[in-house]
């Protein structure tokens, strides 16, 4: 297999096909079993060193896989490392599809034959008509991107070692990647490797002509999930004045906030994806006439360079306008508190048994432990509402930046050389932010996280250059999710190579 033959590209189409039909639903069995799956794969495949890390304290037995092809060459301790997850989101949505779901040369003729049916998308069934679009639960996001890279480093013969290591748990913690980014220079250290890139696989999603999938990203989007534990106070429903309504004053936030401007972070042209709300639910056991006392909320908020400490200055503005407009209506005065401040006013071995427990219950998620240590921190501060508690829910995904101006100029010709557009940041959150450079610090993050420390920790990012080049397609985490084959299996290889190969000449 030569690196412009048709074999490159057949041996993409080959290897994404495959790794697509085993299921690997984040947070089953099959995700676990993955691992071997791929081990066995790739050692019938030719690679020679390949094993796997377990994830220590994974309930499931999860691991992550890796295979170091060495030079030959007097370079060979140069190394990039091509990374990408195996994990993806459930396939249930397909409906009466599903047994295709990831099947995909099957599942394409079934869509279309039911897309001319409904009628539901004439976009998606112009795009499986034509050839060009695969679907399949998994192939764009993202196991054609680990397929590109495989295949890019099975016809590689240049002087740099390359890494490959794919990951579980992309999908809900990172818990993958978590464990993965710190082995790397474990691994690097035992081996007299030097990690020069590291080269992210993951895919970008493009409703119109392609042009923003088709792009190398020299950073990644951050994540917070911003959190509000809304504090009213109780009254009959027929003596609404006499109270304030938790839910009321939680809509009134929830409207705010709502693709709020102030929090679509701007970089250049790049516009970070405005806030939205994920949950919003009060906390009563049942029905009856009293209105709810507390509700809690929260919003997904993407960053580039802000700090915790600034999501949360802003958000506190947000809150404070609209308790405004809250305290306009029932002649309130509403306080916003943050949670660092309220954990202040608790004993701390209070607050940490509390949330040691929270940690031992595997059936709750990281929001609804936060909701539930929060609520327990309240009924323990002697403050009594209406008052608005802000902070965050869950791991937070630091926004990273590649730091080297004379490699991203590298890479930006490479890719431009090839087609490709640049950009700053990929715009998904992705396991990037624990291998790259971070921008920011997560000192907010610590403090203002109920559950820190208890339920997860952190570990700063690794630190190493990393970028994204991975494939494109549409509507992916949707029963119509189809990936730009041409570009995934005939393209993508090659510009790997081409990095790959440009990296090695800058030396």
């Amino acid at each position: 297999m030569t690196r412009n033959s048709p074999e490159l590209s057949a041996r993409a189409r080959e290897i994404a096909l495959e790794l697509t039909s085993w299921p690997s639903v984040t947070g089953t069995p099959e995700e676990a079993a993955f691992s071997d799956r791929l081990m066995q794969y790739l050692r019938n495949s030719g690679h020679e060193k390949v094993w796997k890390e377990a994830i220590p304290g994974d309930a499931l037995g999860r691991s992550n896989v890796f295979s170091l092809k060495a030079s030959k060459g007097n370079d060979g301790w140069r190394t990039i490392v091509l990374a990408g997850h195996f994990d993806t989101v459930p396939f249930s949505d397909y409906g009466d599809l599903a047994a295709l779901a990831l099947k995909p040369l099957a599942l394409r003729e079934a869509m279309i034959f039911k897309l001319e049916v409904t009628n539901e998308s004439p976009l998606a069934l112009a795009d499986l008509k034509s050839g060009d679009f695969l679907p399949g639960r998994g192939l764009l996001d993202m196991k054609s991107g680990l397929a590109a890279g495989l295949a890019a480093m099975e016809a590689y013969d240049g002087g740099l070692s390359l890494l490959f290591i794919a990951t579980p748990d992309e999908e809900d913690r990172s818990a993958g990647m978590r464990d993965a980014a710190p082995l790397i220079a474990k691994i690097a250290k035992a081996r007299g490797l030097h990690i020069e890139l590291v080269i992210n696989l993951d895919a970008i999603s493009d409703q119109d002509d392609g042009s923003k999938g088709r792009v190398a990203a020299l950073g990644s989007v951050g994540k917070q999930l911003l959190t509000a534990f809304v504090v009213g106070k109780e009254a009959h429903a027929c003596y609404p004045q006499d109270g304030a309504n938790s839910a009321y004053i939680a809509a009134e936030l929830v409207t705010e906030f709502e693709l709020a401007p102030e929090l679509a972070e701007k970089t250049g042209n790049e516009i970070a994806a405005p806030p939205t709300v994920l949950y919003v639910k009060d906390l009563k056991a049942g029905y009856n006439v009293t209105t709810p006392a507390q509700t809690f909320v929260y919003w997904n908020t993407l960053q580039h360079r802000r700090s915790g400490a600034e999501v949360l200055d802003v958000s506190i503005r947000l809150a404070e306008r609209a308790l405004r407009r809250v305290s306009k209506k029932l002649g309130l005065t509403i306080p916003v508190l943050t949670y660092e401040g309220l954990k202040q006013l608790v004993p701390e071995s209070q607050r940490m048994e509390n949330a040691e427990e929270l940690a031992l219950r595997t059936d709750l998620d990281l929001p609804e432990r936060t909701k539930l240590q929060t609520q327990h921190v309240w009924s323990l501060s002697g403050l009594s509402g209406p008052a608005v508690v802000l902070g965050f829910g869950s791991i937070p995904y630091p926004a990273v930046s590649l730091q080297d101006e004379s490699l991203s100029k590298v890479i930006a010709d490479t890719a431009k050389a090839h087609g490709l557009g640049t950009v700053d940041y990929f715009p998904g959150i992705s396991d990037m932010s624990f291998i790259g450079e971070p921008n920011g610090n997560t000192a907010a993050a610590t403090e203002n996280t109920p559950i820190w420390g208890t339920s997860f920790t952190l570990a700063e990012a690794a630190g190493y250059s990393c970028i994204n080049i991975g494939p494109w397609g549409r509507d992916y985490h949707h029963w119509l999710e189809r990936l730009h084959a041409p570009y995934a299996f005939e393209t993508l290889p090659r510009v790997l190579l081409a990095v790959i190969d440009a990296v090695f000449k800058k030396g």
